[in-house]
């Protein structure tokens, strides 16, 4: 059961102050630069080598974040024509720490007992609607992109492992991350909360976005048409 200062959903960059650099560790060309078009502080990590540019939290290896929600939100975009590169490391109900990867460096998925390896392929905006790209780095209209992660799914799946907590997450250039969030609700972005409650959308576990954690949607404009959804 989620403590209940991690209810409904925990905003990770706030509740850490990200910006303080306290809590938090960065190498390299990391920058916090105020996005118009987001409407908030976004975070640009950029670089020639994943191991020399990154924020990182917790600060110290040795430290646990200790967030138990089944979800995990990364709202990033990818830069143009780079590699990103994201770790996650969880601990199981074994005490195993197990490493979770996405990058668009990868050609295809690896497992070991301790580390799993997902390529990223980038979405590509066509016509109004969005493809799944070639493996290989960001294309030029990489779009800002909602990744949702089922954790405990995850380590059932692959390594038949049961999920306990987040310990920490490294997230790698070349990327503009907005936030990091983890819930027990799965939220589903473009869905108002009028919306929610006339499709009584509660009784699945699905909730509309958080505010603080909703991309900006221009009136007479849809949610999907601007940004990419990706769910594992």
């Amino acid at each position: 059961v989620l403590a209940a200062w991690q209810r409904p959903y925990l905003n990770i960059f706030k509740h850490f102050r990200v910006e303080e650099w306290k809590r938090s560790a960065k190498e390299g060309d990391v920058a916090a630069l105020t996005d118009s078009r987001l409407k908030g502080t976004i975070y640009r990590i950029r670089g020639s080598n994943p191991a020399s540019s990154y924020l990182q939290l917790p600060r110290a290896g040795t430290q646990s974040l200790g967030l138990t929600g089944r979800y995990l939100y990364l709202l990033f975009r990818p830069l143009p024509r780079k590699h990103f590169l994201v770790h996650l490391d969880v601990t199981t109900e074994e005490n195993q720490v197990v490493r979770i990867s996405f990058s668009s460096l990868f050609k295809e998925f690896k497992s070991t007992p301790t580390w799993l390896q997902f390529p990223f392929v980038c979405g590509v905006a066509s016509e109004g609607t969005v493809q799944r790209g070639a493996p290989g780095a960001a294309p030029a209209d990489a779009r800002w992109t909602c990744l949702v992660l089922d954790l405990p799914s995850i380590l059932a799946l692959y390594l038949g492992c049961r999920y306990s907590h987040l310990r920490g997450v490294k997230l790698c250039c070349s990327l503009l991350v907005r936030n990091l969030c983890t819930s027990d609700l799965l939220f589903e972005p473009g869905v108002t909360f009028a919306e929610a409650r006339l499709g009584d959308l509660s009784c699945r576990g699905i909730a509309p976005m958080p505010r603080e954690l909703a991309f900006p949607v221009p009136k007479g404009q849809k949610w999907h048409n601007l940004y990419d959804y990706i769910r594992y």
